[in-house]
């Protein structure tokens, strides 16, 4: 039976973001995830429904870039000049 490697190969992505653009984009995350908590402890909850619907949207995209970016520099998906 073959097993099956999910990782791609290295020479697999030619396109897509270079690895200083994933560093910038995890980096852009983290400092967008501070300025929601700064924003949090500086103001206080939300008292209202678009309130939370800001912090949890700004949560979710600051998180999600910030995973994305960093799996791909993990796994080193990005191309290699």
């Amino acid at each position: 039976m073959a097993s099956h490697d999910n990782r791609p190969s290295q020479s697999t992505n030619r396109f897509g973001p270079s690895r200083g653009d994933l560093i910038f984009r995890a980096c852009f995350a983290v400092a967008g995830l501070a300025l929601t908590a700064g924003a949090l402890l500086w103001r206080g909850l939300p008292h209202g429904p678009g309130g939370w619907e800001a912090i949890i949207i700004s949560l979710v995209f600051f998180a999600g870039t910030r995973g994305w970016s960093v799996r791909r520099l993990v796994r080193g998906d990005y191309p290699r000049s």
